[in-house]
């Protein structure tokens, strides 16, 4: 999973696959470890620091963020769909979808099992992964901010934080991924070469 660190670097333009899954990859990465760190540092407040010094917080931690990084591949892989789809016909909606799937299962499969989620807990995240990016054709595209709704509960659930103490935050936490997510788009129109990635894919489809 790309750390925080690779986000300030020089963004180059995506117009091909591999630009395609880097930003896929790191994306996903930022909004679901950025909401798990701010919000277990509101939650702890003065003693945020204490508290992740402990190595069986660090531990939550660690376990937490890859839980969620599926759901944040989800998030951006809809994403994308919808910004590619807008301009297809409906036949190249569905090899674009089909190729994105397979770009999307490429950036988790980037990644070694993680000690605390298990091999077998793993392959069940990758299979609910490309089943929820497969249902995203079965309708038309969302809009952005929408994206995030049916797995905002269950990122919420997985803060590393004990459910007594988390409040009534999961609004917040609905409209952190929200507007996370509608500022990522923005980028990746801003980035990206759209025909170029359409090309691509389809020629994948059709090789």
């Amino acid at each position: 999973m790309k750390l925080f660190g690779n986000l300030f670097r020089s963004r180059p333009p995506v117009s091909g696959r591999e630009a395609l899954a880097d930003f896929i990859d790191s994306q996903s990465a930022f909004i679901v470890q950025k909401g798990i760190y701010e919000y277990s540092r509101a939650r702890a407040g003065h003693y945020a620091k204490v508290l992740f010094d402990e190595e069986g917080f660090a531990q939550s931690v660690e376990h937490a963020r890859w839980q969620a990084f599926p759901l944040g591949l989800s998030m951006l892989g809809e994403m994308v769909n919808g910004v590619l789809a807008s301009q297809a016909d409906g036949i190249q909606r569905r090899q674009i979808l089909d190729q994105l799937i397979n770009v999307v299962l490429s950036v988790f499969d980037r990644y070694p099992v993680p000690p605390s989620i298990g091999e077998a807990g793993w392959l069940d995240m990758r299979r609910e992964l490309a089943h929820r990016l497969d249902m995203a054709g079965g309708h038309a595209p969302k809009r952005v901010m929408d994206i995030p709704d049916p797995l905002a509960e269950a990122y919420f659930a997985m803060m590393p934080i004990h459910e007594k103490l988390r409040g009534r935050d999961f609004q917040t936490t609905r409209n952190y991924l929200r507007v996370s997510l509608c500022n990522i788009h923005d980028e990746l129109i801003s980035r990206m070469d759209r025909a170029a990635v359409q090309r691509a894919l389809i020629g994948d489809a059709a090789a």
